[in-house]
């Protein structure tokens, strides 16, 4: 997969209605599309620092894609997170090049709204917490920026072979969805 930068672009009705198929709930906090999709469905969101009724939600960018966060939780379960997490401790270029992925993060999520005293997502800068919020920084950041979310991005099957997670009807609304996201915060 060309995981490339997409731009970040509002939500569409129909990328709401995409992402609440994927969810099977309506998304919380939803501020734009900051990946898309090989099928053109949105796979990452960019997510409001805040919720509606004022609550913290550090994490930026949120997978969607039930495809790719049911391979992804292959992964975990496979103990990647451990592995890296050794490697961290074990590698200083790494665990500088993951600090530096750790502050891309917060200045991101910063740009939008500081949330003072709120860590970043999936366990930067000290360890691997969540390859989800790992693997959706580097699709939307672009490569080069998370080492481990690129890592964890590059050990994933095609996602998108099968067509699109969610069918998208003609106006706009979503078919049924593919399965559940599992992350640490869900929008």
């Amino acid at each position: 997969m060309n995981s490339s930068q997409s731009p970040h672009t509002p939500a569409t009705a129909a990328d709401a209605a995409a992402v609440e198929a994927q969810l099977g709930r309506p998304p919380r906090g939803l501020r734009a599309v900051a990946h898309r999709c090989p099928c053109g469905n949105p796979d990452v969101v960019e997510t409001q620092p805040r919720l509606e009724d004022g609550t913290p939600f550090p994490t930026l960018y949120y997978l969607t894609c039930p495809r790719a966060a049911s391979a992804i939780g292959t992964l975990e379960a496979d103990g990647v997170m451990k592995d890296m997490t050794a490697r961290l401790a074990a590698d200083p270029e790494l665990a500088a090049a993951y600090r530096a992925a750790h502050e891309d993060y917060l200045a991101r999520r910063d740009a939008i709204e500081v949330l003072q005293g709120f860590p970043s997502a999936g366990g930067m800068p000290d360890r691997v917490k969540c390859l989800h919020v790992l693997v959706g920084h580097s699709l939307a950041a672009g490569p080069g920026v998370n080492p481990l979310g690129d890592e964890a991005l590059a050990m994933l099957p095609e996602w998108w072979a099968k067509g699109p997670c969610v069918p998208l009807q003609q106006d706009g609304a979503a078919g049924q969805q593919d399965g559940a996201a599992g992350q640490e915060e869900t929008p």
